[in-house]
């Protein structure tokens, strides 16, 4: 199993950006051609791989299971470093986080590492954080991803959209709130509400991509998770949502992305 730490100037970025990889090209053969599992007789597919608030790119490798998930699955995990962006576009600062995840890295990483462009060979997955960063960009960026896993999913849109300054939450200050997601009177109408992209495409008659969703029932993000499950089925989209016992943590999400992994690569 290749893994590679890769850093080069990000024109969404406005400087250099990082981001580690993991490639299932040198497989034993007896590996990839052994076994009822067939993903060695096809081209590997994408998955690209959010962290969490005050994370790093190496935090997939570090907690979870994601290098035996590509050498059985024959998947390229792209794993980059977006800080506490919430993988949205700053005006502020010029730094696109958002259309960085969406567009530039996955159009750098087919280029340089001869992946496939297609939506449907494409996913992506997040947890906290990454997992808004997930949800958000997924419906946003539908050309580039067809199918979404949101684990334990930082749903905090309509929270920040009641804030005044000088009052954050318990994680950061309004000014970051603010600085990150844009005036939050605005928030709720605008694309960093993961439901104004949902009524967009179905209101334009676009095909949404699979959508799987997470969450511990003792994990505080669990009521953003199960109303955001309850959305989309209130709009009549279907989705895989699992509520299960567990926390904030690495031993709920790794069996879940395991699950998640096995969803995507279904026919």
């Amino acid at each position: 199993m290749a893994t590679i730490h890769v850093t080069y100037y990000s024109q969404a970025l406005s400087g250099q950006s990082e981001f580690y990889m993991v490639l299932p090209n040198d497989v034993p053969p007896m590996m990839a051609v052994a076994g009822p599992n067939p993903a060695f007789q096809r081209p590997a597919k994408t998955l690209v791989l959010l962290h969490g608030y005050s994370g790093t790119a190496i935090d997939w490798l570090a907690g979870s299971s994601i290098q035996d998930l590509c050498s059985q699955f024959n998947l390229a995990a792209v794993m980059p470093g977006c800080r506490n962006s919430f993988y949205l576009d700053r005006e502020a600062t010029g730094e696109a986080y958002g259309a960085f995840v969406g567009e530039e890295l996955i159009g750098y990483v087919r280029r340089t590492f001869g992946l496939s462009d297609k939506a449907e060979d494409t996913f992506i997955c997040g947890f906290s954080m990454g997992g808004y960063g997930a949800l958000r960009t997924g419906l946003k960026y539908t050309h580039n991803y067809s199918k979404l896993a949101d684990l334990s999913g930082a749903l905090i849109y309509r929270e920040v959209a009641e804030m005044t300054p000088p009052n954050g939450n318990m994680v950061a200050n309004y000014a970051y709130y603010a600085a990150t997601f844009g005036d939050p009177k605005k928030v709720l109408e605008s694309d960093a509400n993961p439901e104004v992209l949902v009524e967009q495409k179905l209101a334009g008659g676009e095909k949404l991509p699979g959508i799987f969703i997470a969450c511990g029932t003792e994990d505080m993000l669990c009521p953003l998770n199960r109303a955001f499950s309850a959305f989309l089925t209130e709009k009549g989209v279907a989705h895989e949502a699992y509520f299960t016992p567990g926390e904030h943590n690495w031993r709920f999400w790794d069996p879940y992305l395991e699950k998640a992994v096995a969803w995507m690569l279904a026919e």
